[in-house]
């Protein structure tokens, strides 16, 4: 289950992808680089879930919830501020969108890990880096074909930022 869930988080992964690959100046070296610092943070937000999960005298169902749900809207709402207030130079927007993806992606792992400790294992951190790697990989190469370059950057950023505030909603109705 731990594995499962690693795997169905991650899909907001795709839709960084496409935004990625619809970014002309953006290389698929950048976004090996953006997941090889993204897979290290989920092993240390693995590390980091393992030692406080005991500090926290609270459900922890209501930090991972009330977490994703601020990061979806984050997303959300950071892509239509620096579309339409304050624009910003296409490398400075491949930066934060991995800055947010591997931040995100390490909450994916503490929350996962919060879930299902003490039975959490190495295998939620590796198939959640793994499976960011995969989904954003697809898509970026997706993305650079005719048929999804038609669809609008503001999609793949509401999309994502859905998929958090779903799973953190999902958190807190299974507490």
């Amino acid at each position: 289950m731990p594995v499962l869930s690693g795997l169905i988080v991650s899909v907001d992964a795709f839709f960084i992808g496409i935004s990625l690959g619809l970014q002309k100046k953006c290389k698929f070296i950048y976004l090996v680089i953006i997941n090889a610092f993204l897979l290290g943070l989920c092993f240390i937000g693995f590390v980091i879930a393992g030692q406080i999960y005991e500090l926290i005298g609270f459900d922890v169902d209501l930090i991972v919830g009330l977490a994703f749900i601020g990061l979806g809207v984050w997303c959300i709402l950071q892509y239509f501020i620096s579309k339409h207030i304050t624009p910003r130079k296409e490398g400075t927007t491949i930066f934060l969108v991995g800055l947010v993806m591997s931040l995100e992606a390490m909450m994916i792992t503490m929350g996962i890990t919060f879930l299902f400790l003490p039975y959490s294992t190495f295998l939620i951190p590796l198939t959640v880096g793994l499976a960011h790697f995969c989904y954003s990989a697809l898509s970026f190469f997706l993305a650079r074909t005719q048929y999804v370059q038609r669809v609008p950057i503001v999609v793949s950023h509401v999309v994502s930022g859905l998929a958090l505030i779903i799973y953190g909603l999902l958190a807190l109705l299974w507490s």
